[in-house]
């Protein structure tokens, strides 16, 4: 009776050393691997809206997702875009191996009630949110409003170019 105890209460433990460690981002080898290229803003034609774009990467075994992003230059939402429509969503996948892309025409970034009108040549730092990956904090430069990537965006390009 003793035995099966025992090893429940090993179990519970190892279990609760692994969720423990899950929180480093140095110990990340099985898990989401992110980072973030390609990032930018075209200037805004209103003062208080713009649009955000920007590429996340996860070269790792483990899907993650961004819940959200938040900038103390306003306020900001994820949006995706299906079939033409856009909407705003809590969370989107970062899949293992894959990309989440933000693009003109698709997925993106609103930022809304901005403190200022960012210009071009500034910059808007963002924080991102993932549901089981440390925050990532980027600094977004604002381009020209007919600004268009040259890569980047592809959701399969290497090198970005930026």
């Amino acid at each position: 009776m003793r035995r099966p105890v025992l090893a429940a209460v090993a179990v519970a433990g190892a279990l609760v050393l692994a969720g423990c460690g899950g929180s480093n981002s140095g110990s990340a080898a099985s898990g989401a691997e992110l980072s973030v290229d390609a990032a930018y803003i075209p200037q805004p034609v209103s003062d208080s809206m713009a649009a955000g774009f920007l590429t996340i990467t996860n070269e790792g075994d483990t899907a993650d997702q961004l819940t959200s992003v938040t900038s103390e230059d306003g306020e900001v939402t994820v949006h995706e875009t299906v079939g033409g429509t856009m909407k705003e969503v809590d969370r989107l996948e970062v899949p293992a191996h894959g990309q989440l892309v933000f693009k003109s025409g698709g997925n993106h970034l609103m930022f809304e009630k901005l403190k200022h009108q960012p210009k071009q040549g500034q910059s808007v730092a963002v924080e991102l949110h993932f549901a089981h990956s440390d925050p990532v904090t980027v600094k977004m430069p604002v381009k020209a409003a007919t600004y268009q990537p040259t890569t980047g965006h592809s959701g399969h390009t290497e090198d970005s170019g930026h």
